[in-house]
């Protein structure tokens, strides 16, 4: 049975308590949150005693084997860093941290202390990802040269720690773009980044003068605090040649929002947003090819199960995670990388 602590009550950590809950492997002991009140709410709605309001007390418990971090970003890395020399398996929320010199610093201590820690790349873990894979390590797209990927929302900024940039580390691009950026580069191979040219943009602001139309806003949602950016695009230049390109949004004039990934090799493509499709050619006829399967996109709820329990699967056999902190530190230096190329205006090389 393995003993977890959730630290960080907010909204996410829900798809986490509830999947631990659902794993009969799991024993939920404990919950951490600064918000007192939030913190003895969620303790009574789940049935969790052991609360507390500081992570180091939290990790201090000796019967903690494992925990999971659903706090604001900028404190990712730093609580990953104590549970790990408190000898605890971490699952740590997208994105790991806020520069890749925290996470590089998480990657050395998770070496030292031989625990685990699994990055919140929730999309790696969806039922179409995985049936994409097994296509993908088929050859059955051949080289994958090219991918595009968006995450638009036309009214869509949360508020609250989102739009505050000392906490969250910037807007769209590492709330959203992270997991779209992800899942990309994940079934591309996952190619070293060696170049980014991006933009961002804050044209908009949050739009909450808007009326008649709801969008969701965080718990602590504040209408005048937001410096972050609406819109961010980049281009991302692997060694292999291939090549990523990335527009997400909060705030944008779109027509609707959108959230697309797509894929290009030399035999074939595929979406995987906002549904899996398969694109191949046969007896020179080009086919479009609809997989036969309970959920063609992406089941947020059973995405969310599936992480939680290969979590737990790799914290009791000791195998390495598929959502691993190396690619944690590669995807943040995509992320820092493409923030300052916005920043200076040029092409950053990695």
């Amino acid at each position: 049975m393995l003993k977890v602590g959730v630290i960080g009550v907010g909204s996410i950590s829900e798809m986490h308590i509830t999947s631990y809950l659902n794993n009969k492997e799991v024993e939920l002991v404990a919950f951490c949150d600064i918000h007192e009140g939030r913190l003895a709410e969620k303790g009574k709605l789940f049935g969790v005693d052991q609360l507390y309001t500081s992570h180091q007390e939290l990790l201090e418990n000796p019967e903690i084997d494992a925990v999971s971090i659903c706090t604001w970003n900028n404190s990712h890395a730093e609580i990953a860093v104590a549970a790990l020399q408190a000898g605890k398996h971490v699952l740590v929320e997208k994105p790991v941290s806020m520069t890749v010199e925290e996470a590089l610093m998480v990657e050395e201590v998770a070496k030292k202390s031989g625990k685990l820690v699994q990055v919140g790349f929730v999309r790696r873990h969806a039922d179409n990802a995985k049936i994409l894979k097994q296509f993908i390590d088929n050859d059955e797209l051949g080289n994958i040269y090219y991918s595009k990927v968006s995450y638009l929302r036309r009214l869509g900024n949360p508020g609250g720690w989102f739009s505050d940039q000392t906490k969250s580390g910037g807007g769209p691009l590492i709330d959203l773009g992270v997991h779209v950026i992800d899942i990309a580069w994940y079934l591309m191979g996952k190619p070293r980044p060696v170049s980014v040219s991006g933009n961002t943009y804050r044209k908009l602001g949050n739009r909450n003068n808007v009326e008649n139309l709801s969008f969701y806003q965080a718990a602590d949602y504040d209408p005048t605090l937001n410096d972050v950016e609406d819109l961010t695009n980049a281009l991302i230049r692997f060694e292999n040649g291939a090549s990523l390109y990335v527009d997400v949004s909060y705030a944008l004039h779109a027509k609707e929002d959108e959230t697309s990934v797509k894929l290009f090799g030399d035999k074939g493509g595929a979406e995987i947003e906002p549904a899996l499709a398969l694109v191949t050619e046969k007896h020179n006829t080009i086919l479009n090819i609809a997989p036969q399967i309970d959920s063609l996109g992406f089941d947020f709820a059973k995405s969310f199960a599936n992480e939680i329990n290969h979590f737990v699967d790799c914290c009791q056999s000791g195998e390495e995670s598929i959502a691993p902190i190396a690619d944690g530190v590669e995807v943040m230096k995509m992320l820092n990388a493409i923030y300052e190329s916005a920043k200076t205006g040029k092409e950053v090389y990695l």
